[in-house]
């Protein structure tokens, strides 16, 4: 170790120092926080810390990336820049009984093919409920973290991650060159409840759960308020590698223990499916003892090449399911129904509830479902009701506790015309089936004020352009003025300013006026620092549009609100066609719903909307408009490099007897071929088996090369 004074080091001997000392207190961090056991005093720790930010003091230009200054803070950040995952961050399918985990099993078996007999082994842990963050390594050093975004793109957080102890800045060990770990930032009890106490104590708010305020924490614009609130992390998967240690998913957890992450030791290894739900059941147990939240257990199938032949379907792995526990529930009083209009007219009921807290969280809203619903519960206004809450999702009410009803409580009515715009709301019928919708929607359209707003609301939100600040205040607020008709309007007020801030000085002034009729008394005058701030709020407005003007296909087809076209739909439709043009051009002919109905996971009444959609010559002009403001990508390529079938329409017939359907279909995806299920004249290659029938001949009639099995795994050997 190096006593030379600091005051006397070269430049190049602080780096050989500064370097020594990252990887001296990093090693110090590891034994200290991921196994229980300092090898030093905190005396001489401290020192060794004291005597790196004398360095970089000194020479700021060699501060490190994995420097230990970077625990206690950095500068504080204008805003979050955006990252682009090198493998989307996924999300996964939920079991919430016995039964759907034997369903998974079962369907994991008959994808690979698998005999009831043969071993398959499951990795069961907790499942954290914190905040999803993916940590970039290089060379062992941490160069980048971000949090899960819409699994695509997220943000950039990499400063306030840096100052969470659970996390090395540099890797122990030999990790390959480029390692993107990802697992569960959370905030213990025990911090929770001495940042909730920090907080009064101060006069400021406190906070509902622990999650939020881990979520809240991490996404802090100053890194030192993040580092004050002893948030941990919890490593559990994986994102981008060069090369990967190991072959099973509990070797690979071994491996992140080896390169200094804590993994959950409660994780476990199982081969049946009774252990795997006996492990439920101990966690279920243990739940409320462990020191932080967790909602469910997650299981994934322990062979890495199992989880590589079972891929992912839509935005979740095969390989993998979260087992919720059961929702919370507690009794409250129903006072008030009111009705919402969505932006497809659908009328929602949402039951205005006396607060009441529900696992952590104050309820005052719940949904109430539909019509048939509240008929069902036999609700009424006044009524005592049990509501229930299990994770993220909406509350409900589950029941209503007939013995404790009032006298001459009276039947709800449900309204059978929209409340903002007095048209007719009706269920409609399917015309195939006879059956009636569950739900009543306006008649309105275009001309119903409530689903203009929503449908706006939707568009500038998060899944679709994702406009930082775009607030529905503001919305409301541009449409009462008529200055926010259509989605291109944004865009269009974005270059006039004096507009946008003229119009939120007329609402400011009207809220104002407003409180002083209530309370009777004189406001102070405006000061030039509110019309700085009201300044200030315009031009971040219009810098967060700005940013929004270049949008990546999905997330444009989800924001334009088609019927049944959401986050999932959007993405296959944008993967199938090469631009939004080529969509738009597609569906003006007349084999539009055929050609849709070939895109695997879309089906008929998905594809009747989406052409209902753009025969309507309102919304033909509304993106025509729109795409005179913003410019449109196409979806990412799928990385095929030496791929045989990139970009090429496959169909698979007969018996396939080497792999399953699912797992051909799944392979060709993979590889960045298109899978359909019929055969037509813009069919690269059919895949046949035997029992081949009418799609051979189809084959044959528009000369479409045809191969059998054995030719398809040789064109594909290796990739």
């Amino acid at each position: 170790m190096s006593t030379k004074a600091v005051q006397k080091l070269t430049a190049r001997e602080a780096e050989k120092e500064l370097d020594r000392l990252a990887a001296e207190i990093a090693e110090h961090d590891r034994r200290y926080h991921a196994e229980d056991n300092p090898a030093i005093s905190d005396a001489e720790y401290d020192a060794l810390r004291r005597r790196n930010n004398e360095i970089e003091a000194r020479f700021p230009d060699l501060i490190r990336p994995d420097s230990p200054s970077h625990r206690v803070g950095a500068a504080v950040s204008e805003k979050f820049a955006k990252v682009v995952h090198a493998r989307p961050m996924l999300s996964l399918d939920n079991a919430f009984t016995d039964e759907d985990v034997t369903e998974f099993a079962a369907r994991v078996r008959k994808f690979l093919g698998l005999k009831d007999d043969a071993e398959l082994a499951f990795n069961c842990e907790p499942k954290i409920d914190g905040l999803s963050a993916s940590l970039r390594y290089e060379n062992g050093l941490f160069v980048q973290g971000a949090t899960r975004g819409d699994g695509t793109e997220g943000e950039d957080i990499t400063a306030n991650l840096r100052t969470i102890k659970d996390i090395p800045l540099r890797l122990a060990g030999k990790p390959p060159k480029v390692l993107e770990a990802r697992g569960e930032v959370y905030m213990s009890h025990r911090e929770f409840a001495a940042l909730n106490k920090r907080q009064e104590k101060e006069g400021k708010q406190t906070y509902a759960n622990p999650r939020n305020s881990a979520a809240g924490s991490v996404r802090q614009l100053d890194p030192g308020i993040t580092a004050s609130r002893n948030l941990h992390f919890f490593a559990y998967t994986w994102g981008e590698v060069t090369a990967l240690p190991a072959k099973t998913q509990w070797e690979m957890l071994q491996a992140f223990k080896d390169y200094g992450f804590k993994v959950n030791p409660l994780t476990k290894r199982v081969e049946t499916i009774e252990a795997v739900l006996k492990f439920y059941r101990d966690i279920e147990g243990k739940r409320a003892a462990l020191g932080y939240d967790i909602d469910g257990v997650v299981y994934k199938v322990d062979r890495l090449d199992y989880q590589e032949r079972l891929g992912f379907v839509s935005r979740s792995p095969r390989w993998a399911i979260a087992h919720k526990f059961a929702a919370e529930q507690a009794e409250t009083v129903l006072e008030d129904i009111d009705i919402q209009v969505g932006r497809t007219g659908k009328l929602a009921p949402v039951a205005k509830l006396k607060p009441v807290t529900v696992g952590g969280v104050v309820v005052q809203n719940a949904t109430l479902h539909n019509e048939d619903e509240i008929r069902r519960l036999d609700a009424r206004v006044g009524d005592t009701v049990v509501i229930q809450r299990a994770g993220d999702v909406i509350p409900q009410v589950v029941k209503v506790i007939l013995e404790k009803r009032k006298r001459g409580a009276k039947e709800y009515e449900f309204p059978t015309r929209c409340p903002f715009c007095g048209s007719h709301a009706v269920r409609e019928k399917d015309e195939k089936t006879g059956k009636e919708d569950v739900d009543r929607r306006c008649t309105g359209g275009l001309i119903c004020p409530a689903q203009a707003v929503e449908r706006l609301r939707y568009f500038v939100a998060r899944p679709c352009f994702d406009i930082e600040g775009f607030g529905g205040v503001y919305i409301e607020t541009l449409f009462d003025k008529g200055l926010l008709k259509e989605p291109a309007d944004i865009f269009r007020l974005a270059k006039h300013p004096e507009k946008l801030n003229r119009a939120l000085a007329e609402r400011r002034a009207e809220m104002a006026a407003e409180r002083r009729a209530a309370s009777g008394k004189e406001e102070a005058k405006k000061s030039k620092k509110d019309d700085d701030e009201e300044s200030k709020l315009v031009e971040n407005l219009v810098a967060g549009i700005e940013a929004r003007r270049t949008i990546q296909m999905d997330r444009f087809l989800n924001a334009l609100g088609i019927r049944h076209v959401g986050e999932t739909n959007a993405r296959l439709i944008a993967r199938h066609y090469d631009s939004i043009d080529a969509l738009v051009t597609a569906m003006e002919g007349d084999g539009a719903i055929a050609e849709l109905t070939e895109i695997q996971g879309i089906g008929e009444v998905v594809a009747e909307a989406i052409k209902d959609f753009f025969d309507e010559p309102h919304n033909r002009k509304v993106v025509k408009h729109l795409l005179g403001e913003v410019d449109v990508r196409p979806m990412p390529k799928v990385k095929t490099a030496g791929s045989p079938v990139a970009g090429k329409t496959v169909v698979f017939t007969g018996t396939l007897e080497k792999m399953t359907r699912p797992e051909a279909k799944a392979k060709a995806e993979s590889l960045g071929a298109k899978v359909s299920g019929s055969v037509s004249a813009k069919t690269d290659l059919v895949v046949a088996g035997p029992g081949a029938g009418s799609k051979l001949k189809d084959a044959q009639k528009h000369n479409v090369q045809v191969i059998d099995e054995d030719a398809w795994l040789k064109m594909i050997e290796g990739l």
